[in-house]
């Protein structure tokens, strides 16, 4: 069993990321981030330990980067990596991911989502709750797939994008780098890079 998990951001989604760590079989969970105090209710039920920065000195087996900033999680993680601390990918048990999927370091599976065969989750990625990634899909480094958003199979996301809450994406599109797609819409032609999309079909706002 892995022990002491340490996770740099203690909002919102550091809960949810805390959670999943423990539904894993993290037997351990401390918070790194300067933002809160220890009486937040952001992180009431995990200790807050210290700053980011300081995260070496407390020894943890493996950490994780808790930020929804697309960004602002790349860079943390490469200052993990740069610092030689081990970041890890977390997945929730109740999960569905393909042994044939791959699922780069800094990914969260959140519970419920599914990763079907010969997906690939890049580096530092969010599948939020209950989406769905199907077969043959490439979701780009530090994209985000929103909770109950579906994209069918051979979909490619590219870096930094969101995909909105209960979008859904045909089978064979490609979406470009830093796009929005908006909450419920539906996409069916591709998606050039810096662009947000909204609306049924989801067309550029």
């Amino acid at each position: 069993m892995s022990k002491r998990l340490g996770v740099i951001g203690a909002g919102g989604h550091g809960k949810v990321v805390a959670e999943v760590a423990e539904r894993a079989g993290w037997a351990q969970v401390v918070f790194f981030d300067t933002r809160f105090t220890s009486g937040d209710c952001a992180h009431a039920h995990w200790p807050l330990v210290a700053a980011p920065e300081d995260a070496a000195v407390h020894e943890c087996d493996g950490y994780f980067v808790a930020i929804g900033n697309s960004e602002v999680r790349q860079q943390w993680c490469e200052w993990l990596l740069d610092n030689g601390l081990p970041l890890v990918a977390l997945v929730d048990p109740s999960a569905v991911v393909s042994e044939y999927a791959i699922i780069e370091a800094g990914v969260l599976i959140v519970a419920g989502a599914v990763a079907s065969v010969d997906s690939y989750i890049s580096k530092g990625a969010i599948v939020n709750t209950r989406a769905c990634v199907d077969h043959d899909c490439h979701i780009g480094a530090y994209s985000h797939i929103c909770p109950a958003a579906a994209l069918a199979g051979t979909v490619k996301v590219g870096a930094h994008s969101w995909i909105g809450i209960g979008s859904q994406v045909k089978q064979g599109i490609c979406i470009g780098n830093d796009v929005i797609v908006g909450a419920g819409a539906t996409v069916v032609s591709d998606i050039d890079d810096d662009l947000t999309v909204v609306g049924t079909p989801a067309r550029s706002r």
